[in-house]
């Protein structure tokens, strides 16, 4: 059988983004996988992969399935085995560590005695006999056990925290991405809650983060100390010690105190909510608060806390008291006028000190130099450019698992009820996006933001093909495209299957006017809403900036465009997919529901 160049174009593109043979088969509807191990063989793909080693494989991989919206059973699956092996190399890293450092050791009690195996005599403790595994049981571990385990286990960075833990009950650390401190603190709770049986109470901005603490705890508990943790969101340890996961929610863990932990804090949408619920569990002297999180942008509620603006507001004596500049905080512990111990970690800093997982002129090369500096450096992204409110999105995140009707694994995810649609090519790279939205049947009813698919490096027959098979699933009666650059082609194609449902946009200033309004309308009267783990929504409405022409000095938006915010293409299409309601909306639709015989 003879393949089109295009599609082994696409498997190469899919390959290089090191999706499995399998993957790459079933996302092409290749009949056999073994084309795409012929393809990479006869074409030599695999020597335009760069070297990685396999810890960074797993951190890979784990980010982009952890990232991933609505994942499978599979998916999860495969997190939670990722996390195993991330756990077992991590301890087998630690353990030669500690063999290399024993090993003079071994030397001079074989020199000293001739016997080695009085070296088995120095490393096993007095009296300590075999434990049988015991689910839940820590009363064998010791504060010695844990400090021998960090010795070898932590990087720097993750041992200066360590040893300032007890500096102040609050603590505060802004930090670069990627730098393994849910790791750290899932090591350093499981460490209190043994050592103390204090409760460690842990808030994440989403169920999947906080599905990821739990994981860590549980290997860290079997790989490091032969005990087996079970327990879903609520864990109760053999000396009494509780566990508790919360995603976004306090409400369930309110009449327990304990040391609260709050995880990407610059990205949860109700930070003050939970925050003031959360920190009454801390109440008590023994307790700590402890937030940690990559930066988002200063509009964020949780950046008055960080600069100390809160502390200050409404206070004349606190007006003028200085808190340090982020510069100063760089791996430099501060304890600040309002008690917070803070603390700023970029990725720099973590390599300078021995992290030694990551490239950082591979970081550079692979992010805008916006991205890298939000991601990496701790900057966060300018205020009051944008024409959304930050506030505002914020109040369009939800809980998606509530919507009762959407089942993204059943073959009509979403019924017969109408869906909209939205298709948005990148004008400057080969990103496509094609988006679902829900319209709302009633004034009360929002759209809602149902899936979001994204494309890279696929031609237009390709990308038509994929709507295709999407249509073929949900009732879509609207799709809007941009047809004033590449996006001719696919409109081309999808005209051929879906000619009454589709629509060509010619963008001019007025049309990009209309779509941006639409949009503003929308979201300042909070008809607007998408799941809390679709965090980039929010980044790429933020960049969209009122502009003037360079010709006739017209007003106009646009986009910000970086690596981080995906070119915005995002936002384009749910505005290309919502345009599809009148710019006065107050004149009731008529329904589309289809009706089963």
């Amino acid at each position: 059988m003879r393949y089109n160049p295009e599609l082994i174009k696409a498997a190469q593109a899919l390959y290089l983004q090191r999706h499995t043979p399998k993957e790459i088969a079933k996302s092409l509807h290749l009949k056999n996988v073994r084309i795409v191990y012929y393809w990479a063989e006869k074409y030599k793909w695999s020597l335009l992969l760069s070297e990685e080693s396999v810890e960074d494989a797993i951190n890979r991989r784990l980010a982009l399935l952890v990232a991933r919206d609505n994942k499978t059973e599979i998916e999860l699956k495969e997190i939670d085995n990722l996390i195993i092996q991330h756990v077992k190399l991590i301890n087998a890293r630690a353990k030669n560590q500690l063999k290399s450092e024993l090993t003079p050791v071994a030397d001079a009690v074989k020199t000293s005695t001739g016997d080695s195996n009085n070296l088995q005599q120095l490393n096993d403790k007095p009296g300590r006999k075999p434990r049988k595994k015991r689910k839940n049981d820590v009363s064998g571990i010791t504060k010695e056990d844990f400090d021998n385990v960090a010795k070898t286990l932590l990087y720097p960075h993750q041992l200066y925290v360590r040893e300032h833990k007890t500096a102040s009950r609050y603590r505060f650390i802004l930090k670069s991405r990627q730098i393994g401190f849910t790791f750290y603190f899932a090591f350093e709770a499981f460490e209190d809650a043994v050592l103390t049986g204090n409760n460690q109470i842990f808030v994440s901005s989403s169920k999947a983060q906080a599905r990821v603490f739990a994981m860590y705890i549980k290997r860290i508990a079997d790989e490091f100390f032969g005990v087996e943790i079970k327990g879903g969101d609520f864990i109760t340890l053999s000396n009494h010690a509780n566990l508790i996961l919360c995603a976004n929610n306090v409400s369930t863990a309110q009449s327990y105190s304990g040391n609260v932990y709050f995880d990407e804090v610059f990205w949860m949408s109700k930070f003050i909510e939970l925050y003031t619920g959360a920190k009454a569990m801390a109440t008590l002297g023994d307790f700590r608060i402890t937030l940690f999180s990559t930066p988002s942008t200063k509009d964020h509620p949780c950046y008055k806390l960080w600069s100390g603006e809160e502390w200050k507001d409404g206070s004349p004596k606190r007006k003028n008291i200085d808190f340090p500049a982020d510069e100063t905080l760089r791996m430099n512990g501060t304890i600040c006028p309002d008690k917070f111990w803070r603390l700023l970690i970029t990725m720099e800093d973590a390599i300078n000190l021995g992290f030694d997982k990551v490239d950082i002129d591979d970081l550079k090369e692979s992010n805008s130099i916006q991205a890298f500096k939000i991601l990496y450096c701790c900057k966060f992204a300018e205020s009051g450019k944008g024409v959304f409110d930050f506030e505002k999105l914020q109040k369009c995140i939800t809980d998606a698992s509530a919507w009762q009707d959407l089942d993204l694994k059943a073959d009509r995810p979403f019924g017969n009820r109408e869906v909209w649609a939205g298709f948005d090519p990148s004008r400057t790279r080969d990103n496509a996006t094609f988006v679902l939205v829900a319209p709302p049947l009633h004034p009360d009813e929002k759209f809602r933001i149902l899936a979001i698919y994204q494309w890279r490096g696929m031609n237009f027959k390709y990308m038509a093909n994929e709507i295709k098979k999407i249509k073929s699933k949900f009732n879509i009666t609207y799709i809007g495209i941009d047809i004033t650059g590449i996006g001719y082609g696919v409109y081309e194609h999808i005209k051929e299957f879906a000619r009454r449902e589709v629509r060509d946009i010619h963008y001019n200033v007025n049309i990009k006017n209309q779509l941006v309004l639409k949009m503003v309308d929308v979201v300042e009267e909070g008809r607007i809403e998408w799941d809390e783990e679709q965090k980039n929504l929010i980044t790429a409405f933020m960049s969209i900036e009122q502009q003037t022409t360079a010709k006739s000095n017209q007003i106009t938006y646009a986009a910000s465009r970086t690596e981080l915010t995906g070119h915005a293409d995002e936002f384009f299409a749910i505005a290309h997919a919502v345009f599809n309601e009148p710019l006065n909306n107050t004149k009731k639709r008529q329904s589309k529901w289809v009706l089963q015989k």
